[in-house]
């Protein structure tokens, strides 16, 4: 285990791409470094997907043990970030799914206090709203379909997409400007064909 001397630099001067290099290597300093800074965010997203607190602490002592144990797997130390968001997804699908059971209620009793706070017809408009994206990006080119779900659907930051599509970054962002606007004419000319 590596102690801390005045000879070495702070770690918290390092980027996460340096203090991801240094975990790999075995430094569990480094490690530490990289907890403390995603913890907060990844409590969040935990809290997110099993909505309750202590859940989400736990989950995210989980998702740093298989970060830890799997780090040498990341190829690409700049997607540290949304790697560890990965994890926290699968191990809280898993979490939500292992624990599951099933409640018995009466009809009577679901009824009271189960409450959508949308009235139906707002309901059936956000539903044709998503349908009327999801037909326009079919329309979109294989590149469109490809970058609008990479990003918006799949969440993945522009390393993440850089990384898998094989292009600069910049390149990523421009694809994804142009994406965007081809969508935005699609939807307009669904709007435009409505009217009509």
């Amino acid at each position: 285990m590596n102690t801390f001397t005045e000879n070495q630099f702070d770690l918290r001067e390092l980027t996460v791409a340096q203090l991801v290099v240094r975990a790999q290597q075995g430094d569990r300093d480094a490690f530490g470094e990289l907890f403390d800074r995603y913890r907060s965010a990844i409590v969040a997203g935990a809290m997110s997907r099993v909505r309750n607190a202590d859940e989400a602490d736990e989950l995210a002592q989980d998702v740093f043990i298989q970060a830890m144990q799997k780090i040498n797997q990341l190829r690409v130390p700049e997607a540290f970030g949304g790697w560890l968001r990965q994890i926290v997804h699968r191990m809280a699908i898993n979490r939500v799914t292992r624990n599951r059971s099933a409640i018995a209620c009466d009809p009577d009793t679901l009824a009271a206090t189960c409450v959508n706070e949308d009235a139906p017809d707002e309901v059936a408009e956000n539903r044709e709203q998503a349908e009327a994206v999801r037909n326009s990006i079919d329309r979109l080119g294989a590149l469109d379909q490809e970058t609008l779900t990479a990003f918006y659907l799949n969440g993945q930051s522009l390393v993440e997409m850089s990384n898998e599509f094989q292009a600069p970054i910049g390149t990523i962002k421009r694809r994804l400007h142009v994406a965007r606007k081809r969508l935005a004419k699609e939807l307009d000319l669904d709007v435009l064909q409505a009217a009509v």
